[in-house]
């Protein structure tokens, strides 16, 4: 086999410039090696290097398959304003931009996302209201089955032990 690899698992927001690819190589790379890699995976947004191998099947189910559940909870806030009586190309300029500046505002913070909700989560009113309403139907679970669905399925196209997470047989990964 070949003594020099990377191997890398990158999001489609690649396509302009905002994803994020985790990565990993073998100790035969040199340091120039590395340095090129980071540069040319930079062009497609932010990388983060890795040693362990092993973080690449995580970041399939958090960040390779990530934005697919972006787009499934974007689609459903459109769906919902739709239902409301709004117009879809408001409803949808509306949760774009609202997603949009979310992450912006996020990444600029220097709080938490518990916090950041926290913050905007008036006793008694709307946003309570929906976040009482989105825990009671096991969002926080079933968002956290789903990526554990990503990540064993990763193991298995990798043929490797996938009987892990919450109720398995293997308590989990070793990280």
């Amino acid at each position: 086999g070949a003594a020099r690899v990377v191997r890398s698992m990158p999001n489609t927001p690649a396509a302009v410039q905002e994803g994020i690819t985790m990565w990993t190589c073998t100790e035969a790379l040199t340091q120039g090696q590395r340095l090129t890699t980071s540069t040319m995976l930079q062009a497609f947004g932010e990388e983060i290097h890795v040693n362990e191998e092993a973080f690449l099947d995580m970041a399939t189910a958090v960040s390779g398959s990530g934005p697919a559940y972006v787009f499934l909870m974007m689609e459903a806030m459109i769906d919902s304003g739709v239902h409301f009586g709004m117009p879809r190309h408001i409803a949808t300029k509306l949760v774009y931009q609202t997603v949009k500046g979310s992450a912006v505002y996020a990444m600029n913070s220097e709080s938490n996302p518990a916090k950041l909700r926290a913050d905007i989560t008036s006793p008694g009113g709307t946003t309570a209201s929906a976040l009482y309403t989105l825990e009671r139907e096991g969002l926080r679970s079933t968002v956290s089955e789903g990526l554990w669905s990503a990540y064993r399925r990763s193991l298995e196209l990798g043929n490797q032990n996938s009987d892990v997470g919450p109720g398995r047989s293997s308590s989990g990964s070793k990280y």
